[in-house]
C-alpha cells in the first residue's frame, strides 16, 4: 500500500509496511526514517524502489511541506548492499554489449531513487549520526540541508572496493564544497568527520548527539512548514536552477517565475498575522496533477 492509498493529503500519517523506513507525517512535517539498524541501514533492493516511492508520494501528493530523514542505531548506513549487484546463474550466454547497455539502464534507475529528491518541490532534510559511507554521499548530497551529530562522518567509499562512486556523489559534490577537497575525500576515500564537514559548508551544524540533533532538526522543520508552501518551493526552484545555470539565465528565471506565481494572498496573510500578533496561515501546495491519458 502506498501513503497515497493509506492517507489523505497533509492527515497525520498511520504507519506503512516498509523494509527500510518508517513514515510520520504529522504537522505538515513528514519524517523517513531508515529502520534496519542492526544491519547497519544498508541500501538492500527494496531500499531503492522504497525511498523514491515514499518522497514521490509525499511531493505529488501534498502530504507534506518538508520531509526530515533521519536513521537509526550505530551508522546512518553503511552504504549499498551487495545483494544489489548479485547476478543470478543463467545457461545463456549474452552478448557483453547488450549485457553492458542494460547495466547502464540499472545505475541510471539507481540514480532516480535520489534525484526525486533533489527534484522535489519541497525542501528535503537530512539528520546523520555515525557513518554515512559510500551510497549515504550520494543520498546526502541530493538533500537540500544536512545536519549531522558530533561522531558522524561522510566516506566515498566506492574508491576503496576498486569502483567510481556513480549515483550522484560528483555531480553534486563539487556544488556544496571546494573542489579540492571533493577530489581529495575522492581519491583517498578518507573519512570526513562531522566538524571539518560543518567547516566546509557540507553540513550546516553539529550536534551534540542524536536527540538533540533531531529536535533541533524537527524545530528547523517546523520553522520552513510555518511559511508559505508556494515561497519555500519557489526559493527552492530558483537555487536549483541558479545551481545548474549562469546568473543571467537565473535571473531570467525567476522573473518569469515571479510573474506567473507571485500573487497577493500569501503576503496578505503574512502582514495580516503580524498585524494580529498570529501565526500566518497558508494553503497546502496543490497535488501534482496525474498525466492525461486519452479515454478509449
Amino acid at each position: 500500500m502506498s501513503l497515497a492509498e493509506s492517507q489523505s493529503p497533509n492527515a497525520d500519517s498511520p504507519q506503512t509496511a516498509y523494509r527500510c523506513f518508517d513514515v510520520e507525517i504529522k504537522n505538515n512535517i513528514a519524517h523517513v526514517v531508515l529502520k534496519r539498524a542492526d544491519e547497519l541501514n544498508t541500501m538492500v533492493k527494496e531500499f531503492w524502489s522504497e525511498l523514491p516511492e515514499i518522497i514521490t508520494d509525499i511531493d505529488t501528493n501534498a502530504r507534506a511541506r518538508v520531509i526530515v530523514i533521519s536513521s537509526t542505531g550505530r551508522h546512518f548506513t553503511a552504504g549499498m548492499d551487495v545483494s544489489v549487484f548479485a547476478k543470478k546463474e543463467s545457461k545463456v550466454k549474452r552478448e557483453l554489449g547488450r549485457v553492458r547497455a542494460g547495466f547502464i539502464t540499472t545505475v541510471k534507475q539507481l540514480q532516480e531513487s535520489f534525484n526525486c529528491i533533489d527534484r522535489a518541490r519541497i525542501p528535503v532534510l537530512m539528520a546523520v549520526q555515525g557513518g554515512c559511507i559510500g551510497g549515504g554521499v550520494d543520498f546526502a548530497s541530493a538533500c537540500d540541508v544536512r545536519y549531522a551529530t558530533k561522531d558522524a562522518f561522510f566516506t566515498i567509499y566506492e574508491t576503496k572496493i576498486g569502483m567510481t562512486a556513480d549515483v550522484g556523489t560528483f555531480p553534486r559534490l563539487p556544488n556544496l564544497m571546494p573542489q579540492g577537497l571533493v577530489r581529495e575525500l575522492a581519491y583517498t576515500g578518507r573519512r570526513m568527520y562531522a566538524d571539518e564537514a560543518n567547516t566546509q559548508g557540507f553540513v550546516t551544524k553539529v550536534f551534540e548527539n542524536q536527540e538533540e540533533m533531531l529536535a533541533g532538526v524537527m524545530a528547523i522543520a517546523e520553522e520552513i512548514a510555518e511559511n508559505s508552501p508556494l515561497a519555500v518551493q519557489g526559493c527552492k526552484e530558483m537555487i536549483n536552477y541558479a545551481r545548474d545555470h549562469s546568473i543571467d539565465d537565473g535571473l531570467d528565471y525567476i522573473a518569469v517565475w515571479q510573474t506567473g506565481m507571485f500573487q497577493t494572498a500569501d503576503m496578505a496573510e503574512a502582514f495580516g498575522a503580524k498585524a494580529e500578533n498570529r501565526k500566518a496561515e497558508y494553503d497546502d501546495l496543490l497535488p501534482v496533477p496525474k498525466p492525461f491519458t486519452v479515454p478509449e
